[in-house]
């Protein structure tokens, strides 16, 4: 019998492995996550699109190009100043209609307020001025590159029919020596889409208001205004005090007030949908200063006012007197307006003295 060891090694052949059957638990796990990875790219691609068009809604203004370097010093102390206007635009069919119908051309800075932020952004002021008053306008460029010379006893309103966003503040600057650091405007729909998007403003009405122009009717006490309402509220001249831009002054600086409470307290990171349809109508009629042009500038901004408690802004009337030559029309009152200017320049606080208006619109 031969010996096993001598004879030559004979290697197993290797067994082939039999095909890997998938149980059902891993099917569907697998199905789980494929799903799971479809839905972030789905997802991802809405979040874009979402920020693509928000982002896209926003309209830029470069002050800074159009005003260059003759402007007021910004002192290392002086806060944040942001320039606000509601612009009675008739441009698109929805903002004619809201404007009152086709027969007015042009635009006009329907509501202007100087809102000053203090270092630290725990409070604010909101200093309007009428748009009566008689200022004088300074040389501006026109959007078309022409120029507009300067001129005296122009009513503040008609200086964004002449030249624009920029020539607005260039005259706010001049008249008041403040640095404007942000532009914000916003139009007739614009203002009207976002306060039906929040669900409707509550406000407390002074007085009973009977508007025959716009057809508002109010008692006083409080009321939740819709868009239309709203935008008849602020607009509001027959229907509260002397008739004059003077009394209704009050009621924008009521509103605007009422407006940052209730966007405040809705609890938008709740509500996705909500909140895109809020910041939708807040964008899409929105018009900035290239520095706030882009949402993610915008969003920075608003994040570090967080702090700024709406029911604690104190809001002013520029103190003005009418005008000796034409009653209809006011003037910056002195020396009240220049220690508000002063004061806000200084980022100081506003003396009592300051905040007195000869003519009130009572």
């Amino acid at each position: 019998m031969s010996d096993d060891s001598d004879l030559p090694s004979r290697r197993k052949p290797k067994s082939r492995r039999a095909p890997r059957t998938r149980t059902r638990g891993q099917r569907v796990r697998r199905a789980i996550l494929f799903t799971l990875l479809a839905l972030v790219l789905a997802g991802g691609g809405t979040v874009y699109w979402l920020y693509s068009q928000l982002d896209g809604n926003i309209k830029g203004v470069d002050i800074d190009e159009a005003l260059g370097d003759d402007r007021p010093e910004k002192l290392p102390t002086a806060g944040q100043n942001l320039l606000v206007l509601g612009s009675d635009s008739r441009a698109g069919a929805e903002n004619k209609e809201l404007g009152g119908g086709g027969a007015v051309s042009g635009a006009r800075s329907d509501t202007a307020m100087v809102v000053h932020i203090p270092e630290g952004r725990t409070k604010a002021v909101a200093v309007s001025i009428p748009r009566d008053t008689l200022v004088t306008r300074p040389v501006c460029s026109r959007p078309d590159g022409s120029e507009l010379s300067e001129a005296d006893r122009v009513m503040f309103n008609s200086v964004y029919a002449a030249a624009g966003p920029a020539c607005v503040v260039k005259t706010v600057e001049k008249m008041s020596g403040v640095r404007i650091d942000h532009y914000l405007e916003i139009n007739f729909a614009g203002f009207k889409d976002l306060v039906d998007a929040i669900g409707g403003v509550t406000v407390d009405v002074p007085q009973d208001i009977h508007d025959t122009s716009s057809g508002l009717n109010l008692t006083a006490g409080p009321h939740k205004l819709n868009g239309t309402e709203s935008l008849a509220y602020v607009r509001t001249r027959e229907g509260i005090g002397d008739g004059s831009d003077l009394g209704r002054i009050g009621l924008q600086q009521q509103f605007m007030m009422a407006l940052l409470s209730e966007v405040k307290s809705q609890d938008l990171l709740g509500s996705p949908a909500s909140s895109f349809k809020i910041a939708n109508s807040a964008t899409k009629s929105l018009t900035t200063d290239s520095g706030l042009a882009s949402l993610t500038s915008l969003a920075e901004f608003a994040r570090s006012m967080n702090g700024v408690d709406p029911g604690s802004m104190e809001t002013i009337m520029l103190p003005v007197a009418y005008d000796e030559q034409d009653r209809n029309r006011v003037v910056a009152a002195e020396p009240q307006a220049g220690r508000l200017w002063e004061a806000i320049r200084t980022d100081s606080a506003i003396p009592e003295s300051a905040k007195k208006s000869p003519a009130t619109g009572g």
